[in-house]
């Protein structure tokens, strides 16, 4: 698989791995304290080739995202959960320990993060589902996040990437039927 993109990542064992998986180029932040120059580079990118930041599944690589996002409008998001990016030995979690097939799969589910919103979900819909506010919503937020391919996040993180990256109303509302579906089938 060939990515047009020039894939974001934090370290030359993510960059190795990706190679691994599928045939791409890739711009190293070499960690979370990303200078001007790669900001630079990863600007070029985006107006040559266009951008995609996939960084681990994991404060760093979050901070890294976040970064990147406000310094380069425009850039696409890949995620990984973080059960697909731990290593078998030791606790360490990044790109590096993920299978190629993981890899590819999410990098087929990149989202472009856009202001417009056609189909805004709200916070009484989160409320509604049980991703806010309840007992069981850091579970089901973690399992949405998922099955939609944006990664895990806290309840005011989810409103605004569900936003961001234009999941609709159905979107939603399928997978958390599913969601609630397996939840019930486990009692």
């Amino acid at each position: 698989m060939k990515i047009k993109e020039v894939i974001v990542v934090e370290g030359k064992d993510d960059t190795a791995r990706i190679r691994q998986a599928v045939d791409a180029y890739t711009i190293e932040t070499n960690g979370s304290a990303v200078n001007d120059e790669i900001i630079e580079q990863i600007r070029h990118a985006a107006e040559k080739r266009g951008v995609i930041i996939f960084t681990d599944p994991d404060y760093p690589g979050e901070r890294i995202r976040h970064i990147v996002s406000q310094c380069v409008p425009g850039c696409k998001h890949a995620f990984l959960p973080k059960h697909l990016a731990r290593a078998k030995k030791d606790k360490g979690i990044g790109i590096e320990h993920a299978s190629s097939q993981d890899i590819i799969e999410a990098l087929s589910a990149v989202y472009e993060l856009t202001d417009r919103v056609e189909d805004e979900i709200t916070k009484s819909e989160l409320l509604h589902y049980g991703l806010i506010g309840g007992p069981q919503a850091s579970s089901r937020r973690e399992k949405l996040g998922i099955e939609l391919h944006i990664g895990k996040t806290n309840g005011k993180q989810l409103l605004r990437r569900l936003n961001m990256f234009q999941i609709t109303r159905r979107q939603l509302n399928e997978v958390m039927n599913q969601i609630m579906q397996e939840e019930r089938n486990e009692q």
